[in-house]
């Protein structure tokens, strides 16, 4: 049968060919992994493929999509920016949903920060925080801060910056020779996975020893409030969050804060930084900021750090752009995105979950194969007890991802850290059908 006459029964197959071919997938081992499945449509908390599969998407499509697939309203507003322009350059001009946008975001964060950057992901929302930081002192004339502060455990990105800061070995210790230098502290928590968890000792001691004894050298301190989400999902306690807060305030050191993975309502609260409350320097925001639409990232920054760029000197300028920067296409589908969050009390609905998912992940507690159960919002954790080569390695993962979609449900283990993030409009059977499937496939093991 020629190719032409397979293409004519099933439109699908030539294109699946084609990517077997030609792509190139991320986090993926093109020799081990199974074959990409094609996906035609989606609508809510569902993917449907080409073959006619349904799949609950238990993981947000990465993290992003909060609102459901193929929402009306995000679609309305993308078609209606789209019959006005697209894009156009932001250096030197400027368009209305970018301006509202940047507005909006500064009145929903925390109340010191006042200039809004836009770029286009996760990890180059980063790499501005870490670029504003360093180039602040060297505009006021400190030119020995060029030390970073991280924390273990952390993931903030995959560009050069934002793997410098991170600290999971497994995904960017290939590149550890091309990095900045970075001092890692360890958060001494004797049960670090609960966000309510008390702790009579300072969480944040090993901080303030690397501030005592570097502060003087240090450009910044970063960190992942509440939730280090690809390093394990690991939940810190309040307490943590504001002892940074502190340590960092008292040594005058700015603190940038990564709420790529946790803002626009995935722990409840707008932004985990409200959890303290504290107030970071800078603040890093993407995924979910348009819904799950279209790629978008802003850097919120103090006045502070943004004075220190205003001079009649242009080498003082941030140097820094996208092409995309301040897409108006993205720009619009976030403010819709954030008129829905408010209109539909998402909220509310997260702090629904986060009761049912509690309720869910207590029966787990009991299974041979779990070490562990935890969760904040709209994430439930399931930690399976180490064995052979733990971690993101952990040959179970792929076998548990598989297990998931012969039934119906997209979840991507990290490791043997099994977690369940879905859209905020799942309804209560559906979380309920899920993890009735945890429960079944865990209970197998």
């Amino acid at each position: 049968m020629s190719a032409q006459q397979t293409d004519s029964k099933d439109p699908t197959s030539h294109w699946v060919a084609q990517d077997r071919r030609y792509v190139w997938h991320p986090y993926t081992q093109h020799f081990t992994a199974p074959e990409a499945i094609p996906v035609e449509r989606a609508e809510g908390v569902y993917l449907y493929t080409s073959d006619g599969q349904r799949i609950l998407d238990g993981i947000s499509s990465w993290w992003v999509n909060i609102h459901g697939h193929n929402h009306p309203r995000l679609n309305r507003a993308l078609q209606e920016q789209a019959d006005r322009f697209a894009q156009v350059i932001f250096a030197g001009f400027t368009h209305e949903p970018a301006v509202r946008l940047a507005a909006q975001l500064v009145q929903r964060t925390p109340a010191n920060l006042t200039r809004a950057f836009f770029s286009d992901d996760g990890s180059t929302a980063v790499e501005v925080a870490l670029k504003m930081a360093y180039q602040c002192w060297r505009n006021r004339g400190e030119f020995k801060r060029n030390l970073f502060v991280a924390f273990e455990h952390a993931y903030h990105g995959d560009t050069f910056g934002a793997m410098a800061a991170g600290g999971v070995e497994v995904f960017h210790s290939e590149y550890s020779g091309l990095f900045f230098e970075v001092r890692r502290a360890r958060v001494r928590v004797s049960q670090p996975r609960r966000a309510d968890s008390q702790e009579e000792s300072h969480p944040a001691a090993e901080l303030e020893a690397i501030l005592e004894g570097e502060g003087q050298r240090v450009a910044a301190v970063i960190m992942e409030p509440m939730v280090q989400a690809a390093g394990g999902m690991i939940l810190w306690p309040v307490e943590f969050l504001r002892h940074v807060r502190e340590v960092t305030r008292h040594h005058g050191i700015p603190l940038i804060a990564d709420e790529v993975f946790t803002g626009f309502g995935r722990t409840g609260k707008m932004f985990a930084c409200q959890h303290g409350p504290i107030e970071p320097d800078i603040l890093c925001l993407s995924k979910a900021l348009t819904g799950g639409y279209l790629p978008l990232a802003v850097t919120l920054a103090s006045e502070d750090i943004y004075e220190s760029f205003l001079s009649k000197d242009r080498r003082k300028t941030f140097f820094h752009g996208h092409s995309y920067t301040g897409n108006a296409l993205a720009c619009a589908v976030a403010l819709e995105s954030l008129s829905v969050l408010d209109e539909t009390k998402s909220l509310d609905r997260v702090m629904e979950l986060e009761g049912l998912f509690t309720k869910r992940l207590e029966q787990l507690k009991s299974l041979p194969v779990v070490e562990e159960v935890r969760g904040i919002g709209a994430l439930g954790v399931v930690e399976l007890s180490r064995q052979g080569k733990s971690g993101y390695l952990d040959e179970r993962g792929p076998k548990l991802a598989q297990a998931f979609l012969e039934r119906g449900i997209l979840l991507r283990p990290l490791g043997n850290v099994l977690y369940f993030l879905p859209p905020y409009v799942i309804t209560d059977e559906e979380v309920h059908s899920v993890f009735d499937a945890i429960e079944e496939v865990l209970g197998s093991w």
